[in-house]
């Protein structure tokens, strides 16, 4: 392709996307060479669309409009294409205009004339809003600020395109046309619109895999055994209610059902006459492109391979995997895996074991996501374990083990199980995460409706699995779970508390406040419950200690009283064997039942407020509990006798936990006509099932987490606000940042950043209302006395080299320096005892009133995002690692809560009687900070360091600042599939 060398292929315009229906598209700058494919693609479109696009009849392109519309110079023309397989599905283009809506002839016009065109069978899929995001994009990028579309009043269709997208219009019809003019700036309304397109599209492609009409498993052996045949004969175990299809080309001619399992047995997939929704890839990596390319072809929304020899495997095999997704995205195709384990969904009219697991998990509200296949077989063993059958308290919704997840990932569950009505609890088991700016995005809206429960391992730098090709992270795991805690995700540290959080959250309303009532016929199991509590930060109230022969009658009578009572918003039962009249020891002899259902009808009769139990060799008592009651047993009310305040639902589903369906797409095709969960649940009461540990510390601890995060539903449903300051200069700043980019970068390669002259820091911090104290620099002791004069006394004496920067232990600060003899003093010790002035770089600064030393700091990590640091100068930060991080922009509230959430926090109001300090204007600081970075994504890095928080007001004594030009593409940018 010729084209100028500043105006190079814009590859970062390259995206896959996916779109209305679950289907993926490739969205890419169009290229002379494709000019063969815009013919065959006009072709393709109907007469009415092309008189929509031209205003008049215009049947074929001539050779002057193909060069047109297949030459750009990517800055005053563009164009983009949509394809699938490789070919155009719809096209999109703008032309720079000036004021009189001629073409441009100076690149200070900023509005761009934008016109598309759908081919009529991809029209309905969203393929023109997407498009519309990607051109936006790239127009705001070459400096354009406004779009006109002149269209047709019949062309209902584009123009809903436009008025939907949420930018700021302006709306004319003159000449029998209507002409749109609409603002590219994102708002509000626009960004608000992309995400739920995103949300609905990403849900409904996962919804495809999850629930299809039809399977191939391809790689079906012809003997028993193997990894085909074994998943063909999960997934007829499991009670599948679709068709399924055997597929192995080393089938013979004259085999058409392969016994006995009884299934159709084909060659290959072009045999099969019917659409295939799913396809169970389970051959050898050398193999599967192949398999893949049939798949395209035969029209396969989705392939799940099985198959291993990928990432996992060393350099040669993360090729193979990149060229597989590739490949599978050229067909609009979903990727689960390679080398995953499988996936399930439990739902009646579904039943789908499409994985290596032996049994078919029983049905229940957790939606399960894992990266680890051995990981996931854990799990699901231990649900099983704690619960098994269907309507048990450990039943799952929907499963998925993604492997090396080279495309649907924990993000895109989370987008699905967002609005999935018959998904309670989303638990994730994570190795790495490809997207953690998207993913606590998503995690926060999910458990703004459910919770949300996160394992992470390979925690520590340097250990993600091989198979996972992510970016790297630069901020440490505490940071990383400092966000996810600020996104309301349950971040637990082992499997096992996996399990523990998740059934509490799945069977228990959440409860209201950190008060727990602790009662059973143990006193020293009660104790040990009343410490688990006091050491997890809740509220115990004394034991009500039972006597050792309480009959199930007694525990029934004090969980009823506890439950009717106002001074506890949770309550812990604590069992152990009894020792009756005859002398014989429970839990024999059903006592364990007995028991069991007396607590239900106590929690069934009051169901508002969490009930766990702690049990000690009394299995019989936890399996009851776990397992649906008979027909005739206590149920819980559809709502809860008393309803928690505010925002907080219960999350057992006693009360709505989702969001309004009123955006939903409509179910057209056979595949997508499928629920994937089970059918809404008549109304009328739910089973009471109550979750039970053989140890004090886990209930607890799994009570805990549902305490903090039904506290964090209550302040997300008032989340603050980012104040505007009348004092803050934006344009000014940005103009700024674009000057200095200009000078500072020249030499620099792309994507690195500059720090900024000390003076310069200043300036542009002074922009955004933060002022530094001056530090005057002082070579030798006269320029010290000077600039001591200048500033006035008493001054500080500091140096600034790199090792001995806010080192006071050192000796490299010298404070309260009264006068010009006590200076030449100090000056000459400071060079004799630490180095010459030309390496210690000493600066004189006026001393400050004095407060406690703080550290702000705002970084931009290329994964996580902008993140906002505090904390305490010094060991505290540095040594122990006290600092509190949020993500930008920061409101009122998060700053709020950041301040007061390090572990040092008290020295800030008035530890051991001294003066509290001015944590109001700490506060404004840190929002200040956080303005800035997020108005200017070019400032990736400030330091503010230190900041001496006095009992009135503060002080920032030193800081830094970096630049650097942008990413061209962000989270907050159009939407976009990742690639690794």
């Amino acid at each position: 392709m010729e084209t100028p060398p500043d105006h190079a292929y814009p590859t970062h315009w390259e995206a896959d996307v996916v779109l209305r229906d679950g289907g993926t598209a490739r969205i890419r700058p169009i290229t002379p060479d494709d000019a063969e494919r815009l013919v065959s693609f006009y072709e393709q479109v109907s007469d009415e669309s092309k008189y929509y696009r031209f205003f008049a009849p215009y049947p074929r392109l001539s050779d002057r409009d193909v060069h047109r519309f297949t030459h750009h110079d990517y800055v005053d023309r563009v164009g983009l294409a949509a394809t699938v397989g490789g070919e155009f599905i719809a096209t999109v283009r703008y032309d720079r205009i000036d004021d009189r809506g001629l073409p441009a002839k100076s690149r200070e016009h900023d509005q761009a004339e934008v016109a598309f065109l759908v081919q009529d069978a991809h029209q309905g899929r969203g393929v023109a809003s997407a498009l519309l995001e990607h051109i936006a994009a790239v127009a705001r990028e070459r400096g354009i600020r406004r779009f006109a579309a002149e269209v047709l009043p019949a062309n209902t269709k584009m123009i809903k395109v436009f008025t939907d997208a949420g930018y700021t219009q302006k709306r004319t019809f003159e000449d029998g046309v209507v002409r749109l003019e609409f603002g590219l700036e994102p708002t509000e309304q626009s960004m608000a619109v992309m995400r739920g397109r995103e949300q609905r599209a990403e849900a409904r492609s996962v919804q495809r895999l999850l629930a299809p009409g039809a399977i191939a498993v391809i790689g079906t052996g012809r003997a028993p055994g193997g990894l085909g045949r074994t998943t063909l004969r999960n997934v007829l175990d499991a009670g599948f209610t679709g068709r399924v299809h055997a597929v192995n080309h080393a089938f013979s001619e004259d085999l058409r059902r392969l016994e006995p399992e009884g299934v159709p047995a084909v060659r290959s997939l072009r045999e099969i006459p019917d659409p295939v929704d799913l396809a169970v890839i389970a051959v050898p990596a050398a193999v599967v492109p192949d398999v893949v390319r049939d798949c395209g072809e035969h029209g396969v929304p989705g392939v799940l391979v099985l198959s291993s020899g990928y990432a996992e495997s060393g350099p040669e095999g993360r090729q193979r995997q990149r060229a597989l997704l590739r490949q599978v995205r050229s067909y609009g195709m979903r990727l689960i895996g390679p080398n995953a384990f499988g996936l399930l969904n439990t739902a009646p009219d579904v039943r789908l074991n499409a994985s290596l697991a032996p049994r078919m998990p029983g049905a229940g509200r957790i939606g399960l996501f894992t990266q680890s296949g051995a990981i996931g077989i854990g799990l699901l063993s231990g649900l099983h374990e704690r619960g098994p059958g269907d309507g048990g308290i450990a039943g799952i919704s929907t499963f998925v083990s993604a492997g090396n997840r080279a495309d649907v990932s924990g993000n895109d569950l989370l987008q699905f199980w967002y609005d999935d009505p018959h998904t309670d609890v989303a638990i994730l088991y994570l190795e790495s995460i490809g997207n953690p700016r998207k993913f606590t995005r998503l995690a926060r809206r999910t458990a703004a409706v459910k919770p949300v429960v996160v394992a992470k391992g390979a925690r520590h730098h340097g250990a993600a699995p091989m198979g996972h090709a992510v970016p790297t992270v630069r901020v440490p795991d505490s940071t990383v779970a400092a966000l996810m805690r600020q996104a309301g995700v349950i971040r637990v540290e082992t499997v096992t508390e996996l399990i523990d959080a998740g059934l509490l959250l799945a069977s228990q309303p959440l409860p209201t406040g950190p008060r727990v009532a602790i009662l059973g016929n143990s006193e020293s199991l009660a104790l040990l419950a009343y410490d688990a509590c006091l050491t997890e930060g809740l509220r115990p109230q004394r034991p009500h200690v039972l006597p050792s022969d309480a009959t199930p009658d007694d525990f029934r009578a004090a969980l009823a009283e506890a439950l009717a009572g106002d001074g506890w918003d949770a309550v812990v039962v604590t069992a152990i064997p009894w020792v009756g009249e005859e002398g014989t020891a429970g839990p024999g002899g059903g006592e364990g039942i007995a028991l069991a259902d007396a607590l239900r009808a106590a929690v069934a009769a009051d169901p508002g407020k969490p009930v766990t139990v702690v049990h000690l060799a009394m299995d019989d008592l936890a399996e009851t509990l776990a397992a649906p009651p008979e027909p005739n047993a206590p149920h819980a009310s559809q709502e809860p006798a008393t309803p928690a305040p505010g925002p907080v639902p219960d999350a057992s589903g006693r009360t709505p936990a989702g969001p309004p369906h009123e955006h939903a797409p409509d179910r057209a095709s056979a595949p997508e006509a499928r629920q994937t969960a089970a059918p809404e649940a008549p109304p009328g009461p739910r089973p009471v099932l109550i979750p039970a540990y053989p140890a004090a510390e886990r209930a607890v601890r799994a009570l805990a987490e549902a305490v903090r995060y039904a506290a964090w539903r209550r302040t997300a449903a008032e989340p603050g606000r980012v104040p505007e300051y009348d004092d803050i200069e934006e344009t000014a700043a940005g103009t700024d940042i674009e000057r200095l980019l200009d000078r500072l970068t020249r030499e620099v390669a792309p994507g690195r950043s500059v720090a900024l002259p000390p003076a310069d820091a200043e300036a542009l911090l002074a922009r955004y209302g933060i002022p530094i104290r001056p530090a005057l620099p002082a070579p030798d002791p006269d320029a010290a006395v000077r600039a001591a004069a200048r500033l006035g006394y008493p001054v500080a004496l500091k140096a600034t080299a790199p090792h001995l920067r806010h080192r006071a232990d050192l000796g490299g600060v010298r404070l309260d320096i009264a006068g010009e003899a006590e200076l030449r003093r100090t000056y000459t010790e400071l060079t004799d005892f630490l180095g010459s002035p030309e390496e210690l770089r000493p600066v004189v600064q006026a001393m400050v009133p004095r407060g406690v030393d703080t550290v702000v700091r705002a970084a931009i990590d290329p994964s996580a995002g902008a993140v906002l640091s505090f904390g305490l100068a010094g060991a505290p930060s540095q040594l122990l690692g006290d600092m509190a991080h949020r993500l930008i922009p920061a409101t009122d509230r998060e700053v709020t809560e950041q301040i007061r959430s390090i572990r040092s926090a008290p020295l800030l109001f008035g530890w051991r009687g001294s003066q509290p300090v001015d944590t109001a204007a700490l506060e404004e600081l840190l929002l200040r900070v956080s303005r800035l970075v997020d108005d200017h994504p070019e400032v990736v890095a400030v330091d503010l360091e230190p900041v001496v928080v006095a009992p009135r007001g503060l002080a920032v004594l030193d800081a830094s600042v970096r630049l650097a030009r942008p990413p061209a593409t962000t989270d907050l940018g159009p939407r976009r599939l990742p690639v690794y």
